[in-house]
């Protein structure tokens, strides 16, 4: 869970196949991407972003929506998490588009193999999902898994990226 503070901003995407979206930046980068029934956390006074490196993220957002193929690394990224969070966050981040990995592999991945549980909580604790590609984690007989953010979401980012599912 992100905690807001003075001097953030935010930027809105409307119009998304998944919903409305909202991008919280701290002054170090990216805090949060929250979907429409989380958006009520953000402060409804927080100031619109500004800087040239927040609006590329939201036309990166905009880009992949749209099928173009592309990765949203390297961007500024203000994440705040456990050193276990953390690794399991960066190893998500190397999964690229149209692969998965279960969350045994995640776990041996980050060289702790009897930890899929803890990774599991490390996933759906990521505070920039599609960004940070928590959708590609799945369970190790091939079902999707959970998803913090609802199953169809989590089923419809996986088709986006041609997986078969």
């Amino acid at each position: 869970m992100v905690t807001y503070q003075q001097g953030w901003s935010r930027l809105d995407l409307t119009d998304t196949p998944l919903g409305p979206i909202s991008l919280v930046f701290s002054h170090n980068g990216l805090a949060s991407l929250s979907y429409e029934e989380d958006r009520k956390a953000i402060p409804p006074n927080m100031p619109t972003a500004k800087a040239a490196w927040a609006v590329a993220i939201k036309q990166n957002l905009i880009a992949y929506f749209s099928g173009l193929p592309m990765e949203f690394q390297p961007l500024p990224l203000h994440l705040d998490g456990t050193p276990f969070q953390l690794r399991v966050w960066g190893e998500l981040q190397r999964i690229p588009r149209g692969k998965t990995v279960s969350y045994q592999e995640l776990a041996t991945r980050v060289g702790n193999p009897k930890a899929a549980r803890a990774v599991g909580q490390a996933v759906g604790a990521n505070p920039l999902p599609i960004i940070i590609p928590c959708h590609r984690v799945i369970n190790a007989d091939g079902r999707l898994g959970g998803y913090s953010s609802g199953l169809h979401r989590k089923e419809w980012l996986l088709r986006h990226e041609g997986v078969d599912i």
